[in-house]
């Protein structure tokens, strides 16, 4: 949703603006060249990777300058708190990058076979394989449930038991055929593909995305009220932070969070019903039809938004 996240951010030359989720650098390009030469793009992704080529990205577009930060965005904050910086836009796509998807070593898809990895950092401590060899089955039951809701989670953590029992569930073959089988006749009427909840909550417990999250939102509401009381922060006064999600589970949590900034007089989250996608859109990127986007202003100036 590159046009609306433009419009709602509204960078101005010069801004310091913070692009959480940096992927394949595609909105930071976008970002980099409304705040020009005289600004700089703070990049955070989890990948090594596609933060690199981000990077390398906003530079040969825009020759825009850009600071690397490496690592979750829920620890961006203390990063550039630390180096005393305080950003004017953010913002965090929830999304991840189609390279990471599209690669069937990465293990992200029940529809390419492959490795069940799942982590955005490859050098993080927990793959897929280690979580489904390491929790029991209510453990698993409950990540399936909550993280996906996935309303046959208890039949799908039983498969996995009791397959792990005789051999090691070690790629996305194995686990998509998991799901299928506890789905059964249901699988030829079901609307999404019978692993697609699994394989979500499987992606969310291994990289703890809603750990952070619910850790960024946190940091964007102390921000606002360390502006309220005059302290130095990462969140510039009347500083405009979108989330852009892609599942309810992402977006409550957003909503929440705006709707506390605005009932406590720390900002304002105009808009009550999200953005979403126009139908154009969703035409030429088909992944773009659940997404939602949320945007908040911080601060005091917030009415100028």
């Amino acid at each position: 949703m590159p046009e609306a996240i433009l419009a709602q951010l509204a960078v101005r030359p010069g801004e310091l603006v913070l692009d959480c989720t940096a992927g394949r650098g595609g909105h930071a390009a976008l970002l980099a060249a409304e705040t020009g030469p005289d600004g700089t793009l703070y990049l955070c992704d989890l990948d090594p990777g596609n933060l690199d080529f981000a990077a390398a990205r906003v530079k040969a577009e825009t020759g825009v300058p850009t600071v690397s930060l490496q690592g979750s965005y829920v620890r961006a904050p203390r990063d550039l708190r630390g180096d005393g910086i305080a950003v004017d836009a953010v913002l965090a796509d929830l999304g991840f990058a189609s390279t990471q998807v599209d690669d069937a070593e990465r293990g992200f898809s029940f529809l390419r076979d492959g490795p069940l990895d799942m982590r955005m950092d490859p050098g993080g401590p927990v793959t897929a394989a280690d979580l489904l060899a390491g929790s029991d089955e209510r453990e698993l039951a409950r990540i399936i449930h909550e993280y996906g809701e996935e309303p046959l989670s208890r039949r799908i953590a039983r498969n996995i038991v009791q397959k792990r029992a005789v051999d090691p569930i070690a790629t996305t073959a194995d686990l998509a055929g998991l799901v299928r089988d506890a789905y059964g006749q249901r699988a030829a009427s079901s609307r999404l593909h019978p692993a697609t909840r699994t394989f979500q909550a499987l992606r969310i417990a291994v990289n703890d995305e809603f750990g952070a999250l619910d850790g960024l939102l946190r940091q964007v509401l102390e921000a606002a009220e360390a502006i309220g009381a005059g302290q130095p922060t990462w969140l510039a006064d009347g500083a405009r932070v979108a989330f852009l999600t892609f599942h309810s589970l992402e977006d409550r949590r957003v909503k929440r969070a705006f709707a506390e900034l605005d009932r406590r007089g720390l900002g304002s989250a105009p808009a009550r019903m999200p953005i979403l996608p126009s139908e154009t859109e969703i035409a030429i990127n088909t992944r773009s039809r659940s997404a939602k986007l949320r945007v908040a202003v911080v601060g005091d100036r917030a009415e100028r938004a």
